[in-house]
């Protein structure tokens, strides 16, 4: 249940990303169509979020250390464009236009889940 509820959080920080940004693009006829293109677009964020992540930081350890954890931000906006690439790759309307739209959509992502995480609460206690 917990993986589900962090589907669905994902989702709604990536729809309120692609409101806010005018560098992300969510096209879709109805509204329930662009609810399934989210969902789906936040299962290909977190599968890929969970794989290169720590990856990435295992490798730029000291770039994180070095620009005092601003050098996540960069990172996590090219994980969301390599997001959209994907996305793309499998026809899905769902797009991010360059890089400062990706790094403002990932903030925007992560100011957005904190939010919600915190408003529908941990189960890890």
């Amino acid at each position: 249940m917990k993986h589900v509820i962090g589907v669905v959080v994902s989702a709604a920080a990536l729809g309120v990303a692609a409101w806010i940004v005018p560098g992300i693009v969510l096209a879709g006829h109805s509204t329930t169509s662009k609810v399934v293109t989210l969902l789906i677009v936040a299962l290909i964020f977190g599968v890929i979020n969970t794989v290169l992540k720590p990856i990435i930081k295992t490798v730029g350890c000291a770039f994180y250390v070095l620009t005092l954890g601003l050098a996540a931000l960069v990172v996590n906006g090219l994980l969301l464009w390599l997001t959209s690439y994907v996305a793309g790759k499998l026809a899905l309307p769902f797009h991010v236009g360059g890089f400062v739209a990706a790094v403002e959509g990932a903030l925007i992502v992560a100011v957005v889940s904190w939010v919600l995480h915190l408003l529908l609460g941990d189960d890890d206690k």
